[in-house]
């Protein structure tokens, strides 16, 4: 499969700037598989599709506040740093990206904050914008990462070019999120109110939680023609036993089994069994999806709509075929639906 199959004309304009006003009254496309058939609905719509023990797997990351200003030391530049992953905790090292990446050497230091009471001393490069640092605070950890959270911003992707507002820190996040650790959001999930949830629970449809942190790497583009030749960045994954024992009853009774979003997706099919079946995980993925593909557990998705050429297009492609999405996608295009992080869903049944 090749890269240029995955193009496609996206106007600027249908790039969402700003979520939905209510999370659950986004717009809807349903594509179902077997019948070819496309049609539009509001996200709350969804539970039409779902019967009792049906199950949803959602993905608890959390965004954490990543995106730190900082001034270089003597010059004062203004520096963008990124934070991707922590490295050692007690060493207080991590990866991070920085901004403009010409100016940050090994040695340099950035300072930030007011007060500028935490600083951090460049200590290696990693990739053309990676930098490690090393930060330099005197409290406890505790303190240090409370000081990270108050420095920080939300990472809203960079394609949004307003100012953040109050509102991105909660509509930037899943109503379920809990374990701390991604920088961007799954958003798929972000369209699930209170509200729609408890519908879903009370027809009895059940949920399954996992971890996957989402990282920079899912929307690193591909620069390879030949898609078998590119290479993901790896995502830290945890899929504990409560997760697999649902999800595995689901699929031995023959269930609606939903992946919402693609990093649901990715992390139930980096931890298949030899016999089809869930295995809990803990650890690292960088599983490439693009079609063919067969997927092993889920039979059901729920995404949003992705840019050209992107690794998240090309899983989608690979769950509902290539031509029927590009079906859908010209048909996304034509009725104005918005696409990218705050963007309008799809179910794929």
């Amino acid at each position: 499969m090749k890269l240029s199959n995955f193009n496609f004309e996206l106007p600027e304009e249908l790039l969402a700037e700003f979520p939905s006003e209510n999370r659950d009254e986004a717009r809807l496309m349903v594509l179902n598989r077997k019948e070819q058939t496309i049609e539009h609905k509001q996200f709350k719509d969804l539970i039409d599709y779902f019967e009792e023990d049906d199950i949803m797997i959602l993905n608890n990351t959390k965004v954490f506040p990543a995106r730190l200003y900082g001034n270089k030391e003597k010059t004062g530049a203004r520096i963008e740093v990124f934070l991707l992953r922590e490295l050692n905790s007690e060493q207080r090292l991590w990866d991070v990206l920085v901004d403009p990446a010409r100016k940050i050497r090994i040695g340099n230091k950035l300072y930030f904050g007011d007060d500028e009471t935490l600083v951090a001393e460049v200590i290696d490069n990693t990739t053309s914008r990676g930098r490690t640092l090393r930060f330099l605070y005197d409290g406890s950890y505790t303190e240090f990462r409370k000081k990270l959270n108050e420095l920080g911003e939300t990472p809203l992707p960079k394609y949004i070019k307003r100012d953040i507002i109050p509102e991105d820190e909660e509509r930037y996040q899943t109503i379920f999120a809990k374990n701390e650790g991604a920088v961007a959001a799954p958003t798929a999930g972000l369209h699930f109110s209170k509200h729609l949830l408890k519908r879903l629970e009370i027809k009895g449809v059940d949920f399954a939680e996992l971890t996957l942190h989402v990282g920079l790497g899912t929307f690193n583009p591909v620069e390879v023609e030949d898609l078998s030749k590119h290479k993901m960045d790896s995502e830290e994954i945890i899929i504990k036993k409560e997760a697999t024992e649902k999800i595995n009853t689901a699929l031995k009774n023959k269930k609606r089994i939903c992946a919402v979003g693609t990093t649901a997706m990715r992390a139930i099919e980096s931890s298949v069994s030899s016999s089809g079946t869930l295995n809990e995980y803990e650890g690292w993925t960088n599983k490439f999806i693009f079609p063919p593909y067969d997927f092993s557990i889920a039979n059901c998705m729920i995404t949003n709509f992705h840019t050209p050429k992107s690794t998240l297009l090309m899983m989608v492609s690979a769950f509902a075929g290539v031509d029927f999405i590009k079906r859908a996608y010209d048909e996304a295009v034509k009725e104005g639906y918005k696409f990218y992080s705050y963007g309008d869903a799809m179910l794929i049944i």
